[in-house]
């Protein structure tokens, strides 16, 4: 056994037995235990379709900790941890497993970070975060989907996170600058006012494509000059990054 299958062995040993950290998770039962951990097992960690592992540890520990079946309807909860976006109205979607910890391991992080989220929907992609920097911001322009998160996410002791209704494009300049940006839905190109509110060193996630067309997932990072440099990482398909009229 690798030192990684190893590690990851551990870790689903010590969740089993204790549960997860956050003792407001009343809803955790063995049986979503049990599914969350295959899920961070053979989706993530050694996915067995042969796609690139995620092997940051305290990403893989996150996904391990917190229940992806509270951030879904209850109508898809039978369906939390299989390897494909689900539905959580309004249109929009909760991305894949796979997704949320590539594009968390890419933003590559550290305790001590302030990062930014454009995209609430379901507020999963938040929570995950919560566990692996200070603070999150978070934006969703579809108001009842903001409503919704915030709510949930402050009952289940995610405290670390502020949600707001808005527009995401324009990014969130009152607490700028951030340590990194993650985006979870697709505009046509980089909006320039989330690359002004990166910090030089910081790194942002980004699918960026034509609206319904297959999308590249971008990583972006601000050199001390401010200059960006890009790197293409993978073929997505997000739905569209919408605007205020």
């Amino acid at each position: 056994m690798t030192l990684r299958k190893l590690w990851l062995f551990s870790v689903i040993l010590v969740t089993m037995t204790t549960g997860v950290s956050n003792s407001s998770f009343s809803d955790d039962s063995d049986a979503y235990l049990k599914q969350r951990l295959k899920m961070v097992q053979e989706q993530i960690a050694n996915p067995i379709d042969g796609r690139e592992p995620v092997s940051n540890e305290r990403v893989l520990k996150a996904l391990a900790e917190v229940p992806r079946h509270l951030f879904v309807p209850q109508d898809v909860r039978d369906m939390a941890y299989a390897d494909r976006p689900l539905p959580i109205g309004h249109g929009q979607t909760i991305s894949q497993p796979y997704i949320v910890a590539s594009m968390t391991e890419l933003l590559a992080p550290k305790a001590e970070h302030v990062v930014l989220e454009v995209g609430t929907g379901s507020g999963y992609q938040a929570a995950v975060l919560s566990r692996l920097v200070k603070h999150v911001y978070s934006i969703e322009i579809v108001r009842p989907l903001a409503e919704q998160a915030r709510d949930y996410l402050l009952a289940h002791g995610f405290k670390n996170v502020t949600v707001k209704a808005g527009d995401g494009y324009a990014g969130w300049p009152e607490h700028a600058p951030f340590d990194g940006i993650i985006v979870t839905a697709a505009p046509d190109h980089v909006p320039e006012p989330l690359i002004e509110q990166l910090r030089p060193g910081g790194r942002m996630v980004i699918p960026v494509g034509e609206r319904y067309a297959v999308q590249e997932l971008m990583l972006l990072t601000k050199r001390e000059d401010g200059t960006i440099n890009e790197e293409r990482v993978m073929s997505v398909g997000f739905v569209p990054l919408t605007r205020d009229q």
